[in-house]
């Protein structure tokens, strides 16, 4: 795997510093931190890793209950006391009622995989500490059958974050870190190409000069995304929305057509209302 070195595929645009963050993880075989505002593509890199090299994924969604053991193993023994009460022979077998995680499938898994764990700062602050200790050995004891699970080989990890927590110094020490910026004029052209392949290019140069003035608009409180940029680019050629709408659609003076797909929230839609309003009394 070291050999061969990653380029993105033929749906994903990989900027050059992503492709060697990327191998540069999977050389150290650490796992890969990303950050990046969301709607960047951090959650789909792991499904080009995986896409680009042939290997399986495994993905981790972390939410704000989600506890580290649950990435080893379940231990229910709720439902082992009431198969005991019922009678149920399969209670003499502790393994029953032991349900592999996500961290165990990978350990386990017959090829190399990609093991995505996604949001990680979702979930509680001591989450990543928790899971130090596995990450790094790249194995683990269950208690309840005292069988020591080992890794077959260190799997490719992929680790995405928006930044809603701080993770701990300790944790970060572990990984190879990288946060994706946001797409440059340039970059974001190719990745329209990608999604929207013989798009009219003066559209697409127009859509972008609306998308681009729209994330500089001061006092917005969420910027759009790629991903919402790309929503709003299939609607407006559903629509088949002349270039004329386009050409007159200056966040300073009006507000966008289909601005559903860009603005998603009502304060971002009442600070364009109002620009636009002012814009027209200085007319």
């Amino acid at each position: 795997m070291a050999e061969k070195r990653f380029t993105g595929t033929e749906s994903y645009i990989a900027t050059d510093d992503l492709k060697v963050a990327v191998d540069a993880a999977v050389t150290l075989r650490r796992p890969l931190l990303v950050k990046g505002e969301p709607g960047t593509g951090k959650t789909v890199l792991a499904h080009e890793i995986a896409k680009a090299i042939g290997a399986p994924l495994i993905e981790w969604n972390i939410k704000s209950t989600t506890k580290a053991q649950q990435g080893l193993y379940e231990y229910d023994a709720v439902a082992r006391l009431r198969d005991g009460q019922l009678g149920d022979e399969r209670v003499h077998d502790i393994s029953n009622y032991i349900k592999k995680g996500k961290l165990w499938e990978a350990f386990e898994a017959e090829q190399l995989p990609v093991l995505l764990i996604d949001e990680i700062d979702k979930a509680d602050i001591e989450f990543p500490n928790d899971l130090l200790q596995e990450l790094d050995r790249m194995s683990f004891y269950v208690y309840e059958t005292h069988e020591e699970i080992v890794a077959r080989e260190r799997p490719i990890v992929v680790i995405t974050s928006n930044n809603e927590k701080e993770l701990p110094d300790a944790f970060l020490r572990r990984c190879f870190f990288h946060y994706i910026k946001f797409p440059d004029r340039e970059t974001m052209s190719d990745i329209i190409d990608v999604h929207f392949p013989g798009m009219q290019k003066q559209l697409v140069k127009k859509a972008m000069d609306v998308f681009y003035e729209i994330r500089e608009v001061p006092g917005l409180k969420k910027k759009p995304s790629t991903s919402e940029l790309l929503d709003w680019l299939k609607l407006l050629l559903n629509e088949d929305m002349p270039l004329e709408v386009l050409q007159d659609s200056n966040p300073n003076s009006a507000i966008p057509p289909l601005h559903g797909a860009l603005l998603k929230n009502e304060q971002d839609v009442m600070l364009f209302e109002r620009l636009a309003f002012m814009a027209r009394r200085q007319n």
